[in-house]
């Protein structure tokens, strides 16, 4: 049985079209998934919540995107999670890092580190909020315990 080459180019490209979408659709469910998860939500609540790094952002509105996939830095299993979420406001963007642990007892997140890292340099602790409107640089990030 011959097959043409033709009808080989089709079925080539009909099969990478096929793994394509089904990597876009793949991905997509991951990020919804991680967006919907309890240790980011409580991040994003927190971020939300501190008047002083939502002014530095210059939100609302705020923009939260996607997780890199690849980013040696997210890493999540069932009692630790720590995560790396890309951030936007009108004046500028940033990182924020945070860490949370599951509390078996409770069977809930909890928030353990919660750090915004502005493009300029600047950092706020969420956890610990600066109380004047003034930024400083300071280097309150610890990754030590990061892997």
């Amino acid at each position: 049985m011959r097959i043409s080459t033709k009808k080989l180019q089709e079925l080539a490209i009909f099969t990478t079209v096929v793994t394509g979408g089904g990597v876009g659709v793949m991905y997509y469910l991951m990020q919804k998934k991680f967006a919907a998860s309890e240790y980011h939500q409580l991040a994003v609540q927190k971020l939300e919540a501190c008047s002083v790094a939502m002014e530095s952002l210059g939100a609302p509105p705020l923009k939260v995107y996607n997780l890199r996939l690849t980013d040696k830095q997210n890493y999540i299993d069932q009692h630790w999670a720590q995560i790396k979420i890309p951030v936007k406001g009108s004046k500028t963007g940033g990182y924020l890092y945070t860490s949370s642990h599951r509390d078996e007892r409770e069977n809930r997140w909890r928030l353990k580190q919660a750090v915004l890292k502005l493009r300029e340099g600047d950092t706020i602790d969420l956890l610990n909020p600066p109380r004047t409107e003034t930024v400083t640089t300071q280097e309150v990030l610890d990754t030590g315990e990061w892997e």
